[in-house]
């Protein structure tokens, strides 16, 4: 990412990046219907992964193709959310260090 827009524009971007993943992360688990939640992983999934966040991408992916499968499958959205908030908050120290 920080190839892509530059050094000068990256913090700027990480943070309207972060604060609309953040909503998404929030909205979670109101998401009412499964293609609503499937929709909201696959976002997530292609976010994290912008943002080198492999393990959050991962367990988004994971959801979203059991939803697809199996609709009514039950997703771990805890871990989900514990996960990111882990990859977050050590990119952040990581950029903060630069």
């Amino acid at each position: 990412l920080r190839e892509e827009v530059g050094e000068e524009d990256f913090l700027e971007v990480v943070e309207l990046f972060l604060d609309e993943v953040d909503g998404v992360m929030d909205g979670l688990r109101m998401a009412g219907d499964p293609q609503a939640l499937a929709a909201d992983l696959h976002f997530l999934k292609g976010s994290a992964l912008n943002l080198g966040f492999d393990a959050v991408a991962e367990l988004c992916d994971t959801g979203h193709r059991a939803l697809a499968r199996y609709p009514e499958t039950e997703i771990d959205l805890a871990e989900i959310s514990r996960v990111y908030a882990q990859s977050k908050e050590a990119f952040l120290v990581a950029i903060r260090r630069r």
